[in-house]
């Protein structure tokens, strides 16, 4: 039976690349692509697969956040983050959501699928080239006590803030999330209290920092 695989990227060109490749595994199979976390989020809800490729830097929902909801909905499902970025931050956040594993995109095929074979068998799998500093980070994130500003946000209200620091206006919020104008307002007034922080250019920066968003694509 294939490994039913899901991949999500905005690069149109880098998921027809990865299907091909993971196409010519016997045992593998790419049931449907994602351009952005959200879509990841309905795809996955709806066709099941025992992997999920995750871009971590995509419009409108990250794939930190995507990765946290589907997890919450499906936990025996298997994700892996695949991005140009090696920053700690990056990583551990994508590990703290629960994914399984983390590959730098310059690594070879030949490590991507063992990377999904090692997951399948319900262990973790990181790249050699930053799996030293980031086990190091990791553990002592997890020895902490003290929550750090983005585990006091809410689901919605780390979606809204990924928006408000890719430039939307609350107009254009409103429509993306589905929810009026109002309740944008209500939860940037709630980030902004709960963060200690009160400009959108500082709340930006707080975003980039914390992996929610990226200003390199």
């Amino acid at each position: 039976m294939s490994l039913r695989i899901l991949l999500a990227d905005d690069h149109k060109i880098t998921r027809q690349g990865l299907r091909s490749l993971l196409e010519k595994q016997q045992d593998m199979e790419v049931v449907a692509e994602a351009e952005n976390g959200r879509e990841a989020i309905r795809l996955a809800a709806e066709m099941a697969p025992d992997v999920v490729i995750m871009d971590i830097t995509m419009p409108d929902m990250n794939g930190v956040e995507a990765t946290r909801q589907i997890l919450a909905k499906s936990p025996d499902i298997k994700i892996i983050g695949l991005s140009m970025h090696s920053d700690t931050v990056f990583v551990t956040e994508m590990l703290k959501s629960g994914a399984a594993g983390y590959l730098i995109k310059d690594c070879a095929f030949e490590e991507l699928v063992r990377a999904i074979r090692t997951v399948i068998e319900n262990k973790v799998y990181l790249s050699p080239s930053i799996s030293g500093v980031v086990v190091e980070d990791y553990i002592q994130r997890l020895s902490q006590t003290n929550f750090t500003g983005s585990d006091i946000l809410s689901d919605r209200e780390r979606e809204v803030l990924q928006l408000m620091a890719e430039g939307n206006s609350t107009k254009r919020i409103g429509v993306k999330l589905h929810i009026s104008v109002k309740t944008v307002e209500t939860h940037r007034r709630q980030i902004m209290s709960k963060l200690d922080i009160h400009t959108v250019a500082e709340l930006t920066k707080y975003a980039i920092r914390k992996g929610l968003t990226s200003l390199e694509k």
